[in-house]
């Protein structure tokens, strides 16, 4: 190695490649206990348990999508549910033509078309009968949208709670639009009612199956993404950027194209999200466009620890979990408990729940230090 170049670190040690593995082996085999045992048999797993896991995985994808920008650059963005919802509606709208004249007023138009008195499709969703055209949409509206915004956002210098609130009033804006019959957007009730996607009986086991194993890969490929550009030299431009912007431009680096670059690629990442939870869920509004569900994801991410890519994960499951048992067992007590446990964590855990688990394998394996007395003694033996 020549002298002077840093060796790029492994993207994870032996330990957690061994967790990673088994994690993900335990998660694949859901679906494959919910096809072969039935219901009522000890290793059953349920159809609505199944669907549970694989929204929260799309969350956690989100999350990760979001920890690459906030957490390894210093972005902090208050509009990532546009970026979801965008991916969702891309690909909510093939799911809607795939319907086909099976809709209530069996048109070739979806439902809220023929009752707006629409005769036609829109331009913009000219070819979305072609699942592939749907699945390059799903990339390229949110990355384009986000290399547009960021580029200009980026090169003005806005940068700390000026850039946050201006991703949220974008956030704001989109949702408004959306809201709007005329758009071609579906208006508050969105696209929903799905049937088929490539053909196949949606609401079938097997479907569901692939779309939870389909969910999984991305997850865990992302992860693996993210890691390999967190470790790499281009991540620790990433970091400079967000630990000293100002010296990594006096010694010869332009910081914009470095957080244009991890800007969209969030972006993307978070739609390709929103594209995967639109099929297991069965809907998407304008709704996911709103201020809460933004923050929430920088809860998630807060809650798992920022920085880490496992720890936001780990956010999107416990606070999605919690909230799950909440809204089913104390509804109108869910907005305090999340704004106290989010207190708790900013208080006493400021690296998260990660960071937490990090901490008591440390104090598990702290060593006793030796004093000038123990050493003295040690050389009079």
């Amino acid at each position: 190695m020549k002298p002077g170049i840093t060796p790029r670190k492994s993207l994870f040690s032996t330990r957690a490649w061994t967790a990673l593995a088994a994690v993900t082996v335990v998660a694949a085999m859901l679906p494959l206990l919910n096809l072969v045992f039935p219901a009522g048999h000890a290793l059953h797993v349920s159809g609505y348990a199944m669907g549970l896991v694989a929204k929260f995985m799309c969350f956690a994808l989100a999350a990760l999508a979001l920890d690459l920008v906030w957490g390894y650059t210093g972005i902090l963005s208050l509009g990532h549910g546009l970026f979801f919802a965008l991916g969702g509606y891309a690909h909510g709208m093939y799911l809607m033509r795939a319907i086909g004249r099976d809709g209530v007023y069996q048109s070739s138009l979806p439902d809220f078309m023929v009752f707006l008195d629409w005769k036609e499709y829109p331009w913009y969703w000219a070819m979305t009968d072609n699942f592939w055209y749907c699945m390059l949409l799903v990339v390229l509206v949110p990355g384009v949208l986000a290399f547009v915004f960021g580029y200009f956002a980026f090169r003005s210098r806005i940068k700390g709670v000026y850039f946050s609130i201006i991703t949220q009033a974008l956030t704001y804006a989109a949702m408004l639009l959306f809201f709007r019959n005329d758009t071609g957007f579906g208006g508050n009730n969105g696209f929903t009612d799905f049937k088929r996607i490539l053909g196949f009986d949606i609401t079938a086991p097997g479907t569901r199956a692939v779309l939870y194993i389909v969910t999984l890969a991305f997850l865990v490929g992302s992860l693996l993404l993210c890691r390999w550009i967190v470790t790499s030299r281009l991540g620790r431009v990433l970091q400079g950027v967000r630990d000293a912007e100002s010296r990594l431009m006096f010694i010869g680096y332009d910081p914009l194209w470095f957080k244009l670059f991890v800007w969209t690629l969030s972006a993307v990442l978070c739609g390709i999200a929103g594209a995967l939870y639109v099929p297991q869920v069965g809907i998407i509004n304008p709704s996911e466009m709103s201020a809460a569900n933004s923050i929430e994801m920088v809860v998630w991410v807060a809650i798992g620890g920022r920085g880490t890519l496992v720890g936001p994960i780990i956010g999107a499951f416990t606070v999605n979990g919690l909230k799950s048992w909440f809204t089913a067992t104390f509804p109108d007590l869910w907005l305090f408990a999340l704004g106290l446990l989010f207190i708790l964590v900013t208080l006493f855990m400021r690296k998260g729940i990660l960071g937490l688990f990090e901490k008591l394998q440390g104090i598990g394996r702290k060593v006793p230090v030796e004093t000038p007395v123990m050493e003295k003694s040690k050389e009079a033996a």
